[in-house]
């Protein structure tokens, strides 16, 4: 089960035991993220397919939906799959560069959503409080540099963490209280010293996704104080409530994801499964969330998608769209 390097007897496999306390439930566990994990693939993939075969919503607001779609993808299927796969077939070996690659996807996509998150926060800002300058500041040319940004701010920070992982002993240490890989529940399993895990991981954390939120609530915190001057209660109310939808998909993105970071670090007395439960959750339910909040919630794709399930000329009538086929 194990082979030898140059520094001790590392595994070549890991267990990955799913929710520690919750094994006789995993099976009635698996099924609403299973629903919720099918949901997020097939309403993602039908906002990328509008948005490709539709040359008027090649517009960045469109674009980085699309983005953030491919990101959810990424990320969803990165670990639900491996998570669902414990539950229904115990299937909890992992090879240890299987393990790489799964912490090094899910920690990348989850990098690059935060990023698109906070370019499409800029996005609102710029539409409500500088309409004029839209079309200027957020050419194609530079949807391309924030989409490319993304990627290299993703691959920038995720690299290291594997180097710093292949270097430690583990000292034939290979179970994990959890249902997929992530940088330090493998890291505590080596027989060394961490330290530069842990600070690497604080650092990264704080000034990449933490940067994100602080610049995002500043975006956000603009926009109401925009709203709040609109002439009339309709549309003050319209836009609040779009921007409430908004504010509640991305803290159900970074709650779960940054209190799973710190229980890592600081958070010892936290129940184990209490803490993987969090952790499961932001992998699967902003992905979900995001197509309706982001693409349904939107008159252009909410069309599209009604002239989809009811093309022109089969007579159908959707009212729950607001509008005829």
């Amino acid at each position: 089960m194990y082979e030898l390097n140059e520094s001790s007897f590392d595994p070549i496999t890991f267990v990955l035991t799913g929710i520690p306390g919750m094994e006789e439930s995993h099976i009635w566990i698996s099924v609403p993220f299973c629903l919720m994990y099918l949901t997020a693939v097939l309403s993602n993939l039908l906002l990328l397919f509008l948005i490709a075969t539709d040359r008027s919503l090649h517009e960045p607001m469109y674009l980085f939906l699309a983005m953030l779609a491919l990101s959810d993808l990424l990320l969803s299927t990165a670990t639900v799959p491996k998570m669902l796969a414990i539950f229904w077939f115990g299937a909890r070996e992992i090879s240890f560069d299987a393990c790489m690659a799964q912490m090094f996807f899910t920690h990348f996509s989850f990098i690059v959503e935060s990023s698109v998150l906070l370019a499409m926060a800029f996005d609102r800002y710029v539409a409500v409080c500088a309409p004029l300058r839209y079309g200027a500041l957020l050419t194609p040319s530079a949807i391309a540099k924030v989409a490319a940004a993304a990627v290299a701010r993703g691959l920038c920070i995720m690299c290291p963490p594997i180097f710093l992982l292949k270097r430690l002993p583990y000292c034939g240490h290979n179970v994990m209280p959890h249902t997929y890989c992530e940088h330090m529940g493998v890291a505590r399993l080596a027989c060394a010293d961490i330290r530069a895990n842990v600070w690497y991981g604080l650092t990264t954390a704080l000034l990449s996704s933490g940067l994100d939120v602080v610049l995002i609530a500043a975006s956000y915190a603009l926009i109401l104080r925009a709203v709040f001057r609109l002439p009339t209660r309709e549309a003050r109310r319209k836009a609040l409530g779009t921007c409430g939808s908004h504010l509640c998909v991305i803290l159900m993105f970074y709650v779960p994801a940054f209190f799973s970071f710190l229980t890592h670090r600081f958070g010892r007395h936290v129940p184990g499964q209490v803490h993987i439960l969090l952790a499961n959750l932001y992998v699967v339910v902003p992905p979900m969330l995001n197509p309706i909040v982001y693409g349904v919630r939107t008159r252009q794709i909410r069309e599209r998608v009604a002239r989809l399930l009811c093309p022109a000329g089969t007579g159908c009538a959707c009212p729950a769209w607001g509008h005829g086929c």
